[in-house]
């Protein structure tokens, strides 16, 4: 029986990879164990923790490595202390990690420096900011990679990267997705007090590499939403440095145009977008999950430049954080429905539990190397 840890510090990260902890959980041949922290252990942001605890599973361990106003690299290095004592303990077979958080690099780092097989999902991809770093870091460190398409793939052999090691299973999320378990949208409006027939979505993250514009940039956004006059179910930023500008910007939003929660339900969320006008902001949300559903999505700012190809998703619109220009994308928006699928076909949970329940990747050597290419992009393995 092989334990295998996964490892989440975020609502946004949960609801990515919970489809593949219940597909662990219920395999005969493996043990599931859960390490919860970051942002699950504020109450600033819902204690959403309670939502695992809820969702039936065991074997949950809860580390705080943050308060609300702690640095990133503090947070880390928390991070990795009480991974590294938990993992001495458990003695896990495999730690799985997602994305580009901090919590994810704590995760491969203690997995790296212990012995222990690091799988991680959704590498590969072009986050911006310093995410991508982060990803590209966390890649690295790992030594299974279960991407989302082709072009994470390349990107990750590019990276130097043992193409044995890279499975190609989709995005985990689209599970949940394309799920015919999803709330109504009555069930979304009697749960959140939502009384709006029409209405889009506010999701806006700090650029932590562009802090020093944050204050201009939000405030343009908040008065462009608050002149347009619609309904807006707005939802708290991530944790990373920047997001209390944002949290004093939407103290502003005070109408009954906007309805605003700290947290939502990761299957709630995605009936919140599948049926809303819209969805504003910087958020991988709007890149990513809104194509599915055909939403509409209008993306500020740098935060994803660079995750979209302009010519393929046409359900995006880009603009920088300039009033007047937020405003006419806003009144450009005229209700159609964009269809985009290139994250999926929502069986990555079936992809990962096959993996995990065969013999390729345990055989894999827990000593890495770097795979060389020559410039006619042919491999070099010396």
């Amino acid at each position: 029986m092989k334990k295998i840890l996964f490892l989440t510090g975020t609502r946004a990260d949960y609801g990515k990879i919970k489809s593949l902890m219940k597909k662990v959980d219920s395999s005969p041949n493996l043990d599931l164990y859960i390490f919860v922290t970051g942002m699950h252990m504020l109450s600033k942001y819902g204690s959403t923790w309670k939502e695992i605890e809820k969702d039936g599973f065991l074997n949950i361990y809860q580390f705080v490595n943050q308060q609300s106003t702690s640095k990133m690299d503090m947070a880390l290095s928390n991070t990795i202390m009480g991974l590294s004592n938990y993992v001495h303990e458990l003695k896990p077979d495999l730690i799985v990690v997602h994305g580009d958080r901090l919590e994810a690099l704590a995760g491969a780092i203690v997995g790296a420096f212990n012995n222990i097989k690091v799988a991680h999902i959704e590498g590969g991809e072009v986050s911006g900011t310093i995410d991508e770093s982060i990803r590209h870091a966390i890649t690295k460190f790992s030594h299974i990679h279960l991407v989302s398409n082709t072009e994470a793939e390349n990107r990750i052999i590019q990276l130097g990267e043992l193409e044995e090691s890279i499975f190609v299973i989709g995005s985990p999320d689209i599970d949940v997705m394309m799920s015919n378990d999803l709330p109504t949208i009555d069930d979304l409006k009697e749960r959140y007090e939502i009384m709006y027939d029409k209405f889009s979505v506010l999701m806006y993250h700090p650029v932590t590499t562009e802090v020093d514009r944050l204050c201009h940039n939000v405030k343009n956004l908040v008065d462009a939403i608050i002149e347009s006059q619609k309904n807006y179910i707005v939802i708290f930023p991530n944790n990373d440095e920047g997001s209390n500008i944002i949290l004093e910007e939407y103290k502003r939003l005070n109408t009954n145009n906007f309805k605003i929660f700290p947290s939502m339900r990761f299957e709630y969320f995605l009936t919140l977008l599948k049926h809303c006008e819209f969805i504003i902001g910087n958020s991988s949300a709007g890149i990513r999950e809104a194509g599915l559903y055909g939403t509409l999505t209008i993306d500020l700012g740098n935060r994803q430049v660079g995750r979209y190809n302009a010519n393929t998703s046409k359900n995006i619109t880009h603009v920088q954080e300039i009033k007047s220009n937020i405003l006419d994308a806003i009144k450009s928006q005229n209700g159609m429905r964009i269809f985009s699928h290139e994250f999926g076909d929502g069986k990555s949970d079936e992809r990962f539990l096959a993996i995990l329940e065969g013999t390729e990747i345990w055989n894999l050597n827990i000593q890495k190397r770097f795979i060389d290419f020559n410039f006619g992009g042919e491999k070099l393995y010396v």
